[in-house]
């Protein structure tokens, strides 16, 4: 889609807000641009660091850009303005390697070259404790969906599963041979039984790719599961990055490839191969089928997965998907859909006759979502059993879309998934039912927003709130 050529030192991280693509470098800036066109902010390059900047990442909120660097500091950028709204120092002033945002939670975490996390509370931006976690460089960091949990890689090889008081609950020693160079989990829970589990890549220098499940059942530890090892790179890899929903995994390599993996199936894609040099960074949209790459050779490139005009990506789909729809996650929201997509959709749902009727009636995204019994027989389409399966399609098609467009507030917390028997605990928020009851019986007696300790396991049915979101839902 869209190839950019402003740094003049190697890429080391790409990140995407819902609007905003950010991109650092070697030669210690930071350059944001929009999503809209892929054009570059009037504030944009950030300057401020001392050295190299190796880590990039949005806020939840999309206000702020937070960037790491060799100089062992932390700058907080406002997206407004593109001034520095802050700079948080390491403590022993080590070098940092890599930050994240937690992204439901106010903690932000950095990892040093001497071997120690430092933790903030971002939204006061107070250091609530720094620890050494390794004998090695910390290179790689996340959180869970919760934001109380995180992982941390070092240049040994070792993964280490902590809480937020930066206590260990798990470690897999030796999970990449010659040291870990990335790690990235999914923004979702799974609840399987009494079991509240998340998916995490994690890629290294040994050349491979692994896919993990972090878990915790009922009255025991917590677990590390290696659920794929994906051996197809040629070379190190160095960057790796799950999709929302844990289904895809997209990593950058030494053999200057991008590989898009089915996580489910373990089975390759794509293969993308347009850099010159080290495909240091990838990054996946949230809310778009897009990924971003930066290399060695100065460039970041801007990939649509999917239906498209270019071979790649149709011809790689049809032969290593073998006729499979991609996951939901790289499917546009409906309002997004253009002409063109809208087309292809009812050739999908096989409703292929009606392609010529849309199109002479300029029925896009945005029109197929208020399609109703009236409008669609003004379409002038006379078989009434078409006209049914049409509007059960489309019906099927909102509710399918639904978790992706609702407002924040009906999303539960712990899964991001709509809810649909909202409770409120003591800590004062919302949560699925099924989901806060299994996170209470996994011994987890602290609210997953604020990590205080929960007064009482007493639940409270949201009426209100499920009232809301039964209205919204019909309104679709």
């Amino acid at each position: 889609m869209q190839v950019m050529r402003t740094h003049t030192d190697e890429l080391s991280c790409c990140a995407f807000s819902p609007a905003l693509l950010a991109t650092c470098s070697a030669d210690k800036t930071l350059r944001v641009y929009s999503t809209a066109e892929f054009t570059e902010l009037p504030f944009s390059p950030l300057s401020g660091h001392g050295y190299g900047v190796h880590c990039c990442c949005f806020s939840s909120c999309g206000r702020f850009l937070l960037s790491c660097s060799t100089d062992g500091s932390i700058i907080v950028w406002r997206l407004d303005t593109g001034e520095a709204a802050e700079v948080l120092q390491h403590p022993g002033r080590s070098p940092l390697r890599v930050c994240a945002l937690a992204p439901v939670s106010s903690l932000l975490l950095a990892g040093a070259c001497d071997g120690t996390v430092a933790l903030w509370d971002f939204s006061c931006k107070t250091l609530r404790r720094c620890s050494t976690v390794s004998d090695a460089s910390v290179v790689a960091c996340c959180f869970s969906p919760c934001g109380q949990l995180f992982v941390t890689g070092c240049s040994r090889g070792d993964l280490k599963l902590w809480d937020a008081n930066i206590s260990l609950l798990h470690a897999e020693r030796d999970a990449h041979d010659m040291g870990v160079t990335c790690c990235s989990a999914a923004a979702r829970f799974r609840v399987v039984g009494c079991c509240l589990e998340f998916r995490m890549a994690s890629c290294g220098q040994d050349s491979q790719l692994k896919i993990w499940i972090v878990s915790q059942r009922e009255g025991a530890a917590f677990a590390m599961k290696l659920l794929h090892t994906l051996t197809t790179h040629l070379a190190p890899v160095l960057s790796c990055a799950l999709s929302s929903d844990g289904d895809l995994v997209v990593s950058g390599s030494v053999d200057k490839s991008i590989l898009i993996h089915d996580v489910n199936q373990g089975t390759l894609l794509h293969t993308l191969k347009q850099h010159n040099r080290y495909v240091t960074a990838v990054a996946l949209s949230p809310n778009k089928p897009w990924i971003a790459t930066g290399s060695m050779d100065r460039t970041v490139k801007v990939w649509r997965i999917g239906e498209g005009d270019g071979t790649t990506a149709a011809e790689s789909s049809q032969t290593a998907c073998q006729g499979r729809k991609l996951p939901g996650h790289f499917r546009l929201l409906v309002a997004d859909w253009s002409e063109e997509d809208v087309q292809t959709w009812l050739h999908e749902e096989g409703l292929g006759e009606l392609v010529g009727v849309f199109k002479a009636n300029n029925i896009d995204g945005p029109e197929l979502g208020h399609l109703s019994k009236e409008t669609v027989a003004e379409l002038g389409i006379e078989s009434v059993g078409l006209r049914g399966r049409l509007l059960r399609k489309i019906q099927a098609l909102k509710a399918e879309h639904s978790d992706s467009e609702a407002p924040d507030e009906f999303l539960c917390p712990i899964t991001r998934e709509l809810m649909k028997d909202p409770v409120i605990a003591a800590d004062g928020y919302s949560y699925e039912r099924e989901s806060i009851e299994s996170w209470i019986r996994g011994k987890n007696r602290t609210s997953p927003m604020t990590n205080l300790l929960l007064q009482t396991t007493l639940l409270t049915p949201n009426r209100s709130l499920k009232m809301a979101i039964a209205r919204w839902q019909s309104s679709l």
